[in-house]
C-alpha cells in the first residue's frame, strides 16, 4: 500500500462530551466536511448488553489477528508485507473500538455514581426530618407524662364522695349549678367544704378534752375511796373464812395461790391467768393448779448480790482447804453446761381436762429458764381398766398422745430459733434426746403461754395475753377430742381384735342387714413393717403417711377370699380419715395397683367420709370403715366369675346381694354403693 493512499484526506471528526450537537455544529459551518459526535447522547442509546458482547468480539478478533500476524513472520513474512500492514490496520481499529467501550463503561459508572449519590442525598434528608419528626414527639410524650403525673397536696386529702357532698353542703359552698359542669370548681367546692368540716370537729376536740379532764379528775376521787376500803375488806375477809369452808368457796386458797403465782416466770403465769378464765368462762370442769418449790422460786428472784455476799466465807474456807483438788474434765464441764442450760424453772403448773366419761387428762407445764420455752408431759387417768387390748398400747402413750394436735406439731425440736445457736457452745445435737424428761416443745404450747417465734414465716401481732387467750377456746377443744377419740379407738380396738366389728345402732344403716365377709385378725405393726408391704409402695411414694401415725394390719376374709388390709390411722383422727391399702389373696394375688375393682373399694372407703362419719364427732369412723370394706369384699365375690373355663359347677360364693347391674364400663367396674332404704347396690 502506498504513502499517499495512506495520506488520503479524510472527513474532520469534532468529539464532544459536554457541549450539545446545535452548538458543535455552528463552529463547522465553514466547513462541508465537518461531524458533530457527542458520546453522552449515544451512551443513551446503546444497550450495555450489546456493547459487552461487542467487546467480546473484538478481543476475539484481535486475538485471531495477532494469532495470524504470528503465523505470518513464522512463515518468513517480512515486517512490512502487505497482509501484515493489512492485519495492522485491522487490530489498530479495534484497539479504538476498545477503548470506545472503555470510555462508555467509565461514563456508565460516573452516571450511576451520580445517580447513586443524588439518591442517598435524598433519603439522608428524609432521615433527617424522621429524627426531627421523632424527637419532637418525644418530646411532647415527656410533656404529655408531665402533665398526667402532676400530683397536687389536694390528692392527698381523702374527701368525702361528691354524692355525699351534694346531699350535705350548704348550696353557697355546693353551687351544683356550676360544680356539676365544672370539674376544676367541683373540686374547689370540695376543699372548702373539707375545711369546714374540719374547722367543726377542732372545735368538738376541744370540748371533748375539756370533758376528758373532767371525767378524770372524778375518777382519782373515786380511786382514793377505793383504798381507803382496803383495810375494811381484809378485816371482812378474815372474818368470813368459816363461811368460806361452809359453802365451799375458797377464796383464800384462791388468795394463796395467786400468791404464789407472783413467782412464776411470765410464760407460765400468762398460761395460768388464761386458764383460769376460760374455766371460769366456759369449763367448769377445768382446773389449774401450781406445784413446786416456792422457796426455790423465791431465791430465784432475789438479786444475785445477796446470795454472794453470804457465801463469800465459806467458799474462801473451801479454797483454802481443798488447793490441790483435781480439776473436772473437759466432759464433766459440758454435762454441767448442758444440765444448766436445760433447767426447768421450779414451778410448773398442772392443768386438768375432765370429760363426760369420768376420764382426766392431765396436763404438766414446765418452762425452760435458759432456752425460753414450755414444755408439756401427759397423763391419763380413767375409770375402767385399759389393759385389754394390745394393739392400743400406742394409744395412750404421754410420748405419742398429743402429736400433731395442730398439723404438724411433733413436738421433738424447740420452736425457738435462738435455741440451735445455745445447743451449738454445749454440744447437744438434737433437743429430741431430751424430750422424754423434759417435756415436749410443741408450737401450741408456746402460744398457750404468749410466746412466739418467727420460726414458720407467720409472725403474729399478738402477744402475750392476747395472743394465749386467742389459741386456748380451740385448743382445749382439741385436747378434749384428741383424748375422747383415743379412748373410743381403744374401746373398738378391743372388740376388733376379738373379730368383732363394733357398729353403733346410728350407722346400721349404711350397710345391708347381712354381711358374709367377717374380721379375722386386727393386729399392730411398725413403721418398718409397713413399708416393706408391696402393695402401699404408692402410698409411700405420695407421702400420705408417716412415722408418727399408728399403723395396723386387718385381715377380712370369706371362704377362699382373703383380703390382707393395711390401715394408716392418722394422729389427727378422726379428722383425717385413715388410710386403707388392699391385697387380695383369690386365684393369685391382686391389689389396687392390678385390679381396678380393688381400686374402686379403696375409693370406697378412704374416700366418701360424708357416708362413713356417722354421728359427730365421727368416732365411728374406723370401724365404719371396716364394715363397709367388708360389704365391699361381699360384692367383688359375689359378682365376680366363679368357673373361669366356662364349665358349669356350683358357685362358691352365691348372689345374696341385690345389685341393678354387675358390671359397667370398659374397667367392668361392679356396684359398690349401698342405696339405703331400698337395699341394693349400683354403681356411682
Amino acid at each position: 500500500m502506498s504513502s499517499d493512499a495512506v495520506k488520503k484526506r479524510k472527513p474532520k471528526v469534532i468529539r464532544n462530551e459536554a457541549g450539545t450537537p446545535e452548538t458543535k455544529r455552528g463552529r463547522g459551518e465553514g466547513d462541508q466536511d465537518v461531524r458533530v459526535y457527542n458520546e453522552e447522547v449515544e451512551l443513551e442509546g446503546r444497550d450495555p448488553q450489546q456493547d459487552y458482547m461487542l467487546y467480546k468480539d473484538t478481543c476475539a478478533a484481535l486475538a485471531n489477528l495477532m494469532a495470524e500476524i504470528q503465523e505470518l513472520k513464522s512463515g518468513g513474512a517480512k515486517v512490512g508485507s502487505v497482509e501484515i500492514e493489512e492485519r495492522r490496520r485491522q487490530c489498530g481499529v479495534h484497539f479504538i473500538t476498545l477503548k470506545k467501550l472503555n470510555r462508555l463503561a467509565h461514563m456508565r459508572l460516573k452516571k450511576g455514581r451520580d445517580q447513586t449519590h443524588e439518591a442517598k442525598q435524598r433519603v439522608d434528608v428524609l432521615h433527617l426530618q424522621l429524627q426531627n419528626l421523632l424527637y419532637e414527639v418525644m418530646h411532647l410524650q415527656k410533656e404529655i407524662s408531665k402533665c398526667l403525673e402532676f400530683k397536687s397536696q389536694h390528692e392527698e386529702i381523702e374527701l368525702v364522695s361528691e354524692e355525699e357532698f351534694f346531699q350535705e353542703a350548704p348550696a353557697e359552698i355546693s353551687r351544683p349549678h356550676v360544680t356539676r359542669d365544672d370539674h376544676h370548681q367541683l373540686t374547689l367546692a370540695r376543699l372548702d367544704w373539707e375545711l369546714e368540716q374540719r374547722k367543726r370537729l377542732a372545735e368538738q376536740y376541744k370540748l371533748s378534752l375539756a370533758r376528758k379532764e373532767k371525767i378524770q379528775k372524778a375518777i382519782e376521787q373515786k380511786r382514793e375511796y377505793l383504798s381507803s376500803l382496803q383495810p375494811g375488806l381484809q378485816n371482812i375477809m378474815q372474818a368470813s373464812l368459816p363461811v368460806q369452808e361452809y359453802l365451799s368457796m375458797p377464796f383464800e386458797q384462791m388468795q394463796k395461790q395467786a400468791e404464789v403465782a407472783r413467782h412464776l416466770p411470765p410464760p407460765l403465769y400468762v398460761l395460768l391467768v388464761q386458764a383460769a378464765a376460760y374455766g371460769q368462762a366456759c369449763d367448769k370442769t377445768l382446773s389449774v393448779n401450781i406445784s413446786g418449790d416456792v422457796d426455790e422460786a423465791k431465791a430465784l428472784s432475789r438479786p444475785p448480790e445477796d446470795s454472794q455476799d453470804d457465801e463469800s466465807d465459806s467458799d474462801a474456807e473451801e479454797e483454802q482447804q481443798n488447793t490441790k483438788r483435781r480439776r473436772a474434765t473437759v466432759g464433766v464441764q459440758l454435762d454441767d453446761k448442758r444440765k444448766e442450760m436445760l433447767r426447768r424453772h421450779p414451778l410448773s403448773l398442772c392443768l386438768d381436762l375432765k370429760c363426760k366419761d369420768g376420764s382426766v387428762l392431765h396436763l404438766f407445764f414446765y418452762y425452760l429458764m435458759n432456752l425460753n420455752i414450755l414444755t408439756v408431759k401427759t397423763k391419763v387417768s380413767t375409770t375402767t381398766d385399759l389393759s385389754g387390748a394390745i394393739s392400743a398400747g400406742e394409744l395412750l402413750n404421754s410420748e405419742s398422745l398429743l402429736n400433731c394436735l395442730y398439723a404438724s406439731d411433733h413436738g421433738k425440736e424447740t420452736p425457738n430459733p435462738a435455741n440451735r445457736y445455745q445447743f451449738d457452745k454445749v454440744g447437744i445435737t438434737t433437743f429430741a434426746d431430751y424430750v422424754s424428761d423434759l417435756g415436749h416443745p410443741y408450737v401450741w404450747v408456746q402460744k398457750l403461754g404468749g410466746l412466739q417465734f418467727s420460726f414458720d414465716g407467720t409472725q403474729s401481732d399478738l402477744r402475750g395475753s392476747s395472743l394465749s387467750a386467742s389459741h386456748m377456746e380451740r385448743t382445749m377443744k382439741l385436747l378434749r377430742g384428741r383424748l375422747q377419740a383415743r379412748l373410743a379407738l381403744h374401746k373398738q380396738f378391743s372388740s376388733l381384735e376379738h373379730s368383732i366389728i363394733p357398729v353403733s345402732s346410728e350407722c346400721q344403716h349404711l350397710f345391708p342387714a347381712k354381711v358374709v365377709s367377717g374380721l379375722t385378725r386386727w393386729t399392730m405393726m411398725s413403721y418398718q413393717e409397713f413399708t416393706e408391704l408391696s402393695y402401699v409402695q404408692h402410698v409411700l411414694k405420695a407421702g400420705l403417711v408417716s412415722e408418727t401415725d399408728l399403723f395396723f394390719m386387718a385381715v377380712v376374709e370369706r371362704g377362699t377370699a382373703r383380703l390382707l388390709t393395711a390401715v394408716v390411722v392418722n394422729p389427727r383422727y378422726p379428722e383425717v380419715m385413715p388410710l386403707f391399702s388392699l391385697s387380695l389373696h383369690w386365684k393369685g394375688e391382686r391389689s389396687g395397683r392390678t385390679d381396678d375393682n380393688l381400686r374402686a373399694m379403696e375409693s370406697e372407703v378412704n374416700v366418701f367420709r360424708s357416708e362413713l362419719q356417722g354421728p359427730r364427732p365421727g368416732l365411728q369412723l374406723l370401724t365404719n370403715q371396716i364394715q363397709r370394706l367388708c360389704v365391699c369384699l361381699d360384692v367383688y365375690l359375689e359378682t365376680e366369675s366363679q368357673v373361669c373355663d366356662g364349665s358349669e359347677g356350683p358357685k362358691e360364693f352365691p348372689r345374696e346381694k341385690m345389685c341393678l347391674r354387675t358390671a359397667r364400663g370398659p374397667s367392668r367396674l361392679k356396684p359398690f354403693k349401698f342405696n339405703h332404704p331400698q337395699g341394693f347396690f349400683s354403681h356411682r
